[in-house]
Parts: C-alpha cells; sequence; structure tokens
C-alpha cells in the first residue's frame, strides 16, 4: 500500500516538469521560425534521413495525381521533436517529386502524400504500414501494421506557432456549440 502512495506522489511531482519540458520547446520552436534545431545531433538525423534514398522500383514511375503533388506542397520538413525525446526527420526525396523520407531512430520510410476528406496532411508508406498525419498544430508517426504511435506531439517551427495561438485563443468545444443551439 505504501509503494503504491509513493509511485502516486512520484507521478504527481513527474508530470509537470514534463509538461514544463514541453512548453519550454514549443516556446524555444516558436520563438525561432522558419529554423530547425540546430544540435548536433539533429542535423545529423536530418542529414541521415535526406542522404537515404529509397529503392528505385519502390517509387519509379509512380505518378501523383494533382491533388497528390498540392498536399506535397504543404508538409513541413526538417526535424521535429517529439514527446518523450524522440524525434522524425522528414525530408523531400531528391529524385522523386513529391515523395519524402521520414526517419526515426534506425527506422527508414519512404512515403507519399495521399488526400484526405477531413483537410489533415497524410504521407503513407504503404509497404511499411507506416502513416505520418500533420495537423496545423502538431504531427504524429504511426505503425497501422502494430496498431500504435511511434511518435506523437511532434512540432516543426510553424506548428509550434498555431499550438501558441490556440492556447491563447482556443476554438469554441462542439460541445457548447451543441448546448448552446438545444437552450435556442
Amino acid at each position: 500500500m505504501k509503494l503504491g502512495k509513493i509511485w502516486a506522489i512520484a507521478w504527481v511531482c513527474v508530470m509537470p516538469a514534463l509538461a514544463f519540458g514541453q512548453a519550454a520547446l514549443a516556446t524555444k520552436a516558436a520563438a525561432r521560425p522558419g529554423q530547425v534545431k540546430s544540435s548536433a545531433a539533429g542535423k545529423r538525423l536530418a542529414a541521415k534521413a535526406s542522404a537515404v534514398a529509397p529503392a528505385v522500383d519502390e517509387v519509379a514511375g509512380v505518378e501523383l495525381t494533382p491533388e497528390a503533388m498540392e498536399v506535397a506542397g504543404r508538409v513541413y520538413v526538417g526535424l521535429f521533436p517529439c514527446e518523450l525525446g524522440a524525434s522524425v526527420a522528414v525530408a523531400r526525396h531528391d529524385s522523386q517529386p513529391g515523395f519524402f523520407i521520414v526517419r526515426i531512430r534506425k527506422d527508414t520510410f519512404n512515403m507519399r502524400p495521399v488526400t484526405s476528406r477531413t483537410g489533415a496532411i497524410r504521407l503513407e508508406d504503404a509497404r511499411a504500414g507506416a502513416l505520418w498525419l500533420q495537423l496545423g498544430n502538431k504531427s504524429m508517426l504511426m505503425s497501422q501494421k502494430l496498431g500504435q504511435r511511434l511518435a506523437d506531439e511532434c512540432v516543426s517551427p510553424e506548428q509550434a506557432v498555431v499550438a501558441e495561438a490556440l492556447k491563447r485563443n482556443p476554438a469554441p468545444s462542439i460541445l457548447e456549440a451543441a448546448s448552446d443551439a438545444v437552450t435556442k
């Protein structure tokens, strides 16, 4: 019983520190829009992502639709710091326009843009079962084969600015709009 209380107290003490660290990263990124994290490790990871090219037969002869090319033009590239100390590097493919190389740790994914009905930016590697989802305020890397997120809360400098703006001026809750409609 005492051990459970000790873990609970430790958890309560650690969570604010983790949240503070994430907020500090977002603030640091927002203070330098348009720049990528400049640590030596970050530069090496970004360089590795751009140096790794997919096998020629994976992307050769694949034509992207005009809609997919439009999506590709909106993809943020660079090093994305994520929660729990992870980071994801996203680079444009050197020889195949519209394709991207996404790297996390030792895993490399060869991704192509896919249109979505929601307007979210999606990059998929169908062979590996990986999905990079880019929203206005964060991105995430998911494994469809494993059914789990490989990286979450990944934030580019541009997304950090959007996240900060949402904190200052949050969007109205869909539940508030529904309750307003019921009371009228």
